[in-house]
């Protein structure tokens, strides 16, 4: 040690000589050079009381930046020497993060994250919670914990058993759940233009749409019978309507209760204007409109009908979804095709070339 001290006296006198980006620049080969006689050092250098007591007098003026420029030691073994020393422990504040507070210690972060995951993935309560974690072996954690980390992150307070949202209906109820709705379009007959009307059905799972014929009169009857046409339908699909999602629109009425009542289905009434609620058919509402509907003069209900049921088959089977992962509702699954395949891809057109959609182009 007494060789060090004069080149650390010069050491000094260069650095009190030098403007701010010339520190800058000889911090940087000052802290090279250290690493490089680090590497050459045994792994665990052991310091006398008095080098430790001149660390920390010279970390207090560092402060919270020791912690990336520290090396002899680790930062933890520091901070036991800082607290080690009560003459330096009066005034932790000067030592940053070394200077731990006192009271009992704080929660790790990992499982604070893995708290707040918990409430955000589940439904649970911080009694459900603190159950998960005794059962993965933090015993350590209490009600109390749980509870005053939820309540620092914003987290609500939730009870067990409480009921879900409705996205957790949709997802718990997606491969038996559907959806309908109404379309009402103005149509040209010889009696002059009249609104037709015709009924969505959607698959909330695959997204499968299906279309009922148009009419111009949407009596109770109308519905119920497109209903027991829809539900006989599907009876072959492996997609059932154990629930069928429907507004409060008057043409709804008992008859249409009794057509599922048959089936062994039930109504999922929404709350009044509530659209959103029903969402994924009125998102499909909307695209039939923009991508069909709103590019002709429709003549009458078969003009209509055929328009529509032309746009449904490429809704189910050539249209890819965002929701689905870009795949289409029905259609299948393409291979993958290696990085050097040549891609053989054609285009088809609909409905006179006013819907487009490619394909691979047969061997």
């Amino acid at each position: 040690m007494q060789t060090a001290f004069p080149l650390y006296r010069r050491l000094m006198a260069v650095l009190a000589g030098s403007r701010r980006s010339d520190l800058r620049q000889q911090v940087e080969f000052l802290k090279a050079e250290n690493e490089i006689l680090r590497r050459r050092l045994p792994t665990r250098i052991r310091t006398t009381v008095r080098e430790r007591r001149r660390l920390i007098k010279l970390g207090r003026a560092v402060g919270p930046a020791l912690a990336s420029i520290i090396t002899i030691v680790s930062p933890a073994t520091f901070r036991r020497w800082v607290l080690s020393r009560r003459s330096h422990s009066s005034r932790p504040h000067e030592l940053g993060e070394f200077a731990r507070k006192p009271g009992r210690p704080r929660t790790p972060q990992a499982i604070r994250a893995l708290i707040l995951r918990m409430a955000r993935e589940t439904e649970w309560g911080q009694t459900r919670i603190t159950g998960e974690l005794r059962k993965l072996g933090f015993s350590q954690v209490s009600r109390s914990t749980v509870r005053s980390i939820l309540r620092e992150a914003g987290v609500p307070p939730r009870r067990l058993g409480a009921g879900g949202t409705w996205s957790k209906f949709l997802r718990q109820h997606a491969r038996t759940l559907w959806a309908c709705d109404f379309v009402a379009t103005r149509i040209v007959t010889w009696r002059g233009v009249k609104d037709a009307f015709l009924l969505v059905f959607l698959h909330i799972g695959t997204r499968r749409m299906l279309l009922s014929p148009s009419t111009t009169a949407p009596t109770e009857e109308w519905v119920a019978r497109e209903t027991e046409t829809f539900l006989q339908v599907i009876q072959s699909m492996d997609e059932p309507a154990n629930i069928l999602i429907r507004d409060r629109d008057t043409k709804f009425g008992p008859m249409f209760d009794a057509v599922l009542e048959d089936h062994r289905a039930r109504a999922k009434v929404l709350p009044p204007r509530s659209p959103n609620l029903n969402a994924h058919v009125e998102r499909a509402i909307q695209t039939l409109r923009r991508e069909c509907l709103d590019h002709f003069i429709i003549l009458g209900c078969r003009h209509m009908n055929a328009l529509t049921q032309e746009y449904a088959l490429h809704y189910n089977r050539e249209r890819p979804h965002a929701s689905l992962d870009h795949r289409t509702p029905s259609g299948p699954t393409p291979e993958r095709l290696a990085r050097n395949d040549e891609p053989r891809v054609v285009c088809h057109t609909r409905l006179g070339g006013v819907v487009q959609h490619y394909c691979r182009k047969a061997a």
